[in-house]
């Protein structure tokens, strides 16, 4: 029924899945992000996992309970990692990870094959 009423009140109704579908095939003809390679260099790799947990909305206290390290730590890494990318705050962060292609929307984050 709510179908039927959806379609007669002229909008349109899709299953999650073919839903899911369609946007897979669109992200799949994006083109591909270019890591900034330079910049990324320049931060280790736990500054690397403290910006994927921020930009995957985590506080500092989840962050230090998921690295394993304490609160203080985390607010040095946010601190080194806005310093080092020339950031002002960690919306900035999440930005910049969304636009490096670090972690995209609907995807979990691409973590980073540097040793």
């Amino acid at each position: 029924m709510h179908a039927v009423r959806v379609v007669a009140a002229g909008d349109a109704l899709l299953a999650p899945k073919i839903t899911r579908r369609l946007l897979d095939l669109f992200a799949q003809r994006l083109p591909p992000v270019r890591r900034p390679t330079a910049v990324l260099a320049q931060i280790t790799k736990r500054e690397e996992a403290v910006l994927l947990l921020v930009a995957e909305g985590h506080s500092n206290a989840e962050i230090a309970l998921s690295l394993h390290l304490a609160e203080s730590s985390v607010k040095s890494h946010v601190g080194h990692l806005l310093a080092k990318l020339g950031l002002t705050d960690r919306v900035h962060l999440v930005i910049f990870a969304y636009d490096n292609g670090l972690v995209w929307h609907g995807r979990q984050p691409q973590r980073s094959t540097r040793s």
